[in-house]
């Protein structure tokens, strides 16, 4: 048997026909950047959050950058980041000409609060927590320490879609917070999308300036901008996915389920969640200390599987000029070295679900 890390063509079969009939209205309106379907989706997306704005950009990234960019983070700031996470969230700060300053994860892969106040200097304008795999970082804690130290909160919620915190979502903690709607995402567009929002309304109103060129009337631009705009086409797209978002998470959560409890080798550590910390299964990643023998095995076996992060962003090359080395963030750089991200996606059968099980039960530490 065959299984592959992720296929995204089943959860399009799920809702063909919804997915069809909305990309042909969107043909025939002869409207495809910045129109009624974008507002639409806006207000189902900031209703879905619990916020008061929405604003569709481009992607995540672009969400990331003019979130700093809105705050006026800009060169001579510094911004605490997870050591731990995808390069994109760095880029966020660094885009703006601010410093990224490390702080190693806690053991459910997040940013490690008791390790925050440490990272902090008077230059430090913000933190940035990273949603990462899918589970919510420890915010409460966060808040307390920005609001005590006076800094503005941007949390990077891309792997995180209807994540919560004993109840209340995430993307409703920070002053500004990031989406990312990128296919393989929890609420995946076709092509690349992405928002910010926020209960700010100055904040909100900056951001759809940023996005447009810094222009709310045609031809009239009040600020320096970019073109980062969402296109009808993802926005009609993402209205009808977000409207099954209970059903694709419940599909995703059978799997990682199944994963918890029927995964019983003890070379592989499974993924820990924090009590109240609802989970939303992005990425199921274990922990080996043989991690590419595993990985071999694996796909020797058929089975497709990926490493979310191999080089932690203060190792890359992006950022040799902060002058890091290996050993600066040993937690980091043992997670880069030892975890690995099982098949996990929508439409995924439990025959497959099974067939990994089995195999990861049978690894016994060395390529077959």
């Amino acid at each position: 048997m065959k299984v592959p890390f992720n296929v995204l063509r089943p959860q399009y079969l799920m809702f063909k026909e919804e997915y069809d009939k909305a990309a042909l209205e969107v043909l025939d309106s002869g409207w495809y950047v910045l129109g009624e379907k974008v507002s639409q989706f806006e207000k189902e997306f900031a209703d879905y959050v619990g916020v008061k704005h929405c604003v569709g950009l481009n992607s995540g990234l672009d969400a990331l950058i003019l979130a700093f960019r809105a705050l006026g983070i800009s060169e001579g700031d510094e911004v605490i980041v997870p050591a731990n996470t995808y390069i994109a969230s760095v880029l966020g700060v660094t885009e703006n000409g601010a410093t990224p300053i490390f702080v190693e994860p806690d053991e459910f892969y997040n940013i490690d609060p008791a390790r925050i106040e440490e990272a902090i200097t008077e230059r430090t304008k913000a933190i940035l927590p990273v949603h990462l795999y899918g589970q919510p970082a420890r915010m409460e804690e966060i808040m307390a320490i920005a609001k005590k130290r006076d800094l503005f909160v941007v949390e990077d919620c891309a792997q995180a879609h209807g994540a919560t915190i004993n109840g209340k979502n995430i993307g409703t903690f920070g002053d500004i917070n990031c989406f990312s709607f990128f296919p393989t995402k929890n609420l995946g567009a076709f092509g690349d999308a992405g928002a910010i929002v926020t209960d700010n309304e100055e904040l909100e109103k900056r951001v759809r300036l940023l996005r447009n060129y810094g222009s709310v009337k045609k031809y009239y631009h009040e600020i320096e901008g970019v073109n980062s705009r969402l296109d009808e086409f993802q926005a009609a797209l993402l209205s009808v996915k977000i409207k099954h978002m209970t059903e694709l998470e419940d599909d995703r959560k059978r799997v990682a389920e199944k994963y918890l409890e029927e995964i019983t080798n003890p070379m592989i550590e499974l993924p820990k969640t924090k009590e109240g910390f609802k989970h939303v299964w992005h990425l199921f990643v274990v922990k080996c200390d043989k991690r590419d023998e595993l990985q071999r095995y694996l796909s020797d076996n058929g089975i497709g599987t990926q490493i979310h992060y191999p080089v932690p962003p203060h190792l890359s090359g992006a950022y040799r000029r902060f002058g890091y080395k290996k050993g600066d963030f040993p937690i980091t750089e043992n997670y880069a070295e030892s975890i690995l991200s099982l098949p996990l996606y929508n439409g995924m059968k439990d025959e497959e679900v099974d067939y990994v099980i089995a195999k990861i039960n049978m690894f016994k530490g060395v390529s077959v």
